[in-house]
C-alpha cells in the first residue's frame, strides 16, 4: 500500500475531489458528515493575504482551481484535521488559527445572510440561521443561550476528531463575531469567549485580536456578548424578502436532504462491494428501506443505482491506480469485479484507457 506520505495524500484528496470520489476511495470508516466548500475557499484567500507559501499548501492539500471556483463543493468534515496540521506545519505559525481568521474574507453573499439582514432583529436572524446551519456544515451544533445575564451562542462539532481542533474554534470564533458585525452595523462586541481547548503558553495574541478575555479548558466553546444585541433592530428588515429567503434556504436544505441517500449508498457499497454482490435489493435492505423508495430516491437526487455504482468503481479504480502500488489483480478484486477481463473491459470504457496506461501516465504526472 501507500507510505505515509501517499497515504496523507489520499486523505487530503477529500478537497480536490467530488464527495462521491473521496467515498468511493475512502468508503472504509470514512465519515459523511461535510462542510461547505466556501471555507476552503475563504482560507485560501486568507492564505494568499498571510504571504503564506500558497503552492506548498495546495500542493499537500491538493487544491486545485476548480475547486476554488466550485460553488456546490462540500468537503468532508474530519478532513479538517489534516488541513490544519499541514497548514500548521507549512506555516510554522502555533497561532495559525488566529492569523487565518484574522485575514479571511468576510463571509458574504450566501443565503444565511440574507436571512440575517432581512430578518426584525439580531435575535429573529440568529435563530433563523442555527435552523439551517446545515448549510455551513452537516456537523454544526451551534445554539444560542443565557448566562448570568449575558447572552452567549455556543459552537461545536459533533466529531469528535474535529471539536478538538485549537486552530478550527479559534479561526471560527472569529469568522463569527467579525460576520456577526457586519450585519448590525458593527453593534456587536463580544464581552467574553470561553474555547475547550488548553490555554496556549502565551495568550496575550488572543486578546488582542479577539478584544476581550479569553478564557481556556472551558466545557464549550462560547462567544459571549450583551444580551440587548438580541432586539438590536436590523437596518435591512424586510418581510417580503424574509420569505424568500427562507424559501430559499429550505430548499438548499432540501437538497442536501436528497443527497444524503446517496452518501448512504456509497457507503454501503464500501462495506459489500468486495463480495462481488452489489445489486439495488441487498443495498435496500442494508438500508432498511424498499427497493422502490431507494429508486425514486435516487432519481430526486439526479442519479441511479447503476450510475453511482459505474461512478464509485471507477473513481475507486483510478484512484487505486494512480495512488498506491497495489496489483492490477487486487484491484479486480477491490473494485467487486468477478473477473480481470471484466474489469478492463469497464475500465476501457470509463477512461478510454487500459489500467496500465492510466497507472503509468498518472505515475509520471
Amino acid at each position: 500500500m501507500a507510505n505515509k506520505d501517499l497515504q496523507q495524500a489520499l486523505y487530503l484528496a477529500k478537497f480536490t475531489h467530488t464527495h462521491e470520489e473521496i467515498q468511493a476511495l475512502m468508503s472504509g470508516g470514512m465519515a459523511e458528515l461535510r462542510d461547505s466548500g466556501i471555507m476552503i475557499q475563504l482560507a485560501y484567500q486568507a492564505m494568499v493575504k498571510m504571504g503564506l507559501d500558497v503552492e506548498a499548501v495546495c500542493a499537500r492539500l491538493g487544491i486545485t482551481p476548480e475547486l476554488l471556483e466550485d460553488r456546490h463543493l462540500r468537503t468532508p468534515h474530519d478532513a479538517q484535521v489534516v488541513f490544519w496540521n499541514v497548514l500548521e506545519e507549512i506555516s510554522g505559525d502555533s497561532n495559525i488559527g488566529l492569523h487565518l481568521g484574522e485575514k479571511m474574507p468576510l463571509f458574504k453573499g450566501q443565503v444565511l445572510q440574507y436571512l440575517f439582514l432581512s430578518s426584525p432583529t439580531f435575535g429573529e436572524g440568529l435563530n433563523r440561521v442555527l435552523n439551517y446551519q446545515r448549510l455551513l456544515s452537516d456537523a454544526s451544533q451551534a445554539s444560542v443561550g443565557m448566562d448570568n445575564g449575558q447572552a452567549y451562542i455556543c459552537v461545536d462539532s459533533s466529531s469528535q476528531k474535529v471539536s478538538a481542533l485549537r486552530h478550527l474554534s479559534e479561526c471560527m470564533a472569529l469568522g463569527l463575531i467579525q460576520f456577526f458585525q457586519y450585519v448590525t452595523d458593527g453593534a456587536f462586541k463580544p464581552s467574553c469567549i470561553h474555547f475547550s481547548h488548553a490555554a496556549p503558553e502565551n495568550s496575550s495574541e488572543h486578546e488582542r485580536i479577539y478584544q476581550c478575555p479569553v478564557q481556556f479548558s472551558e466545557s464549550e466553546v462560547r462567544i459571549y456578548f450583551d444580551v440587548k444585541i438580541l432586539d438590536l433592530p436590523s437596518s435591512h428588515a424586510e418581510p417580503e424578502l424574509l420569505q424568500l429567503h427562507e424559501k430559499l434556504a429550505s430548499e438548499h436544505v432540501a437538497k442536501l436532504e436528497r443527497q444524503d441517500v446517496v452518501s448512504k449508498v456509497y457507503k454501503v457499497f464500501g462495506e459489500v462491494l468486495e463480495t462481488g454482490q452489489v445489486n439495488l435489493d441487498d443495498v435496500a435492505a442494508r438500508l432498511d428501506i424498499k427497493p422502490r423508495t431507494l429508486r425514486t430516491r435516487l432519481t430526486e437526487a439526479g442519479t441511479n443505482f447503476n450510475q453511482l455504482l459505474a461512478d464509485y468503481r471507477c473513481n475507486l479504480a483510478k484512484r487505486l491506480l494512480s495512488g498506491t502500488d497495489e496489483s492490477i489483480d487486487e484491484i479486480v478484486y477491490l473494485t467487486g469485479f468477478s473477473e480481470p477481463s471484466t474489469f478492463y473491459r469497464a475500465f476501457k470504457r470509463w477512461t478510454n484507457q487500459t489500467p496500465v496506461e492510466y497507472r503509468n501516465q498518472r505515475k509520471q504526472a
